[in-house]
């Protein structure tokens, strides 16, 4: 589970086992944890933020939307090569 950002107390990762799925992150603080599609971005799952926190989080991964589809593409080049 590489954690490829933390930014405003948020980190966000990869699970390995996710990587045949389409491109998406998760997304943690506290006790929360959502999921964001990367392609296009869109909430996929909640995971009890508050609407406010999820449109900040939305707003984090539209201005890292390069890196973050960059580190899950470099993620499964990892499982298929390794």
């Amino acid at each position: 589970m590489p954690v490829v950002l933390r930014l405003k107390g948020y980190k966000f990762w990869f699970y390995e086992a996710d990587l045949s799925e389409p491109p998406h992150v998760h997304v943690g603080r506290d006790d929360r944890e959502a999921k964001f599609w990367l392609e296009p971005v869109q909430l996929s799952r909640s995971g009890r933020f508050k609407p406010v926190n999820l449109r900040e989080v939305e707003r984090i991964i539209d201005e890292n939307h390069d890196f973050l589809l960059s580190a899950w593409k470099k993620e499964q080049n990892k499982r298929a090569n390794g």
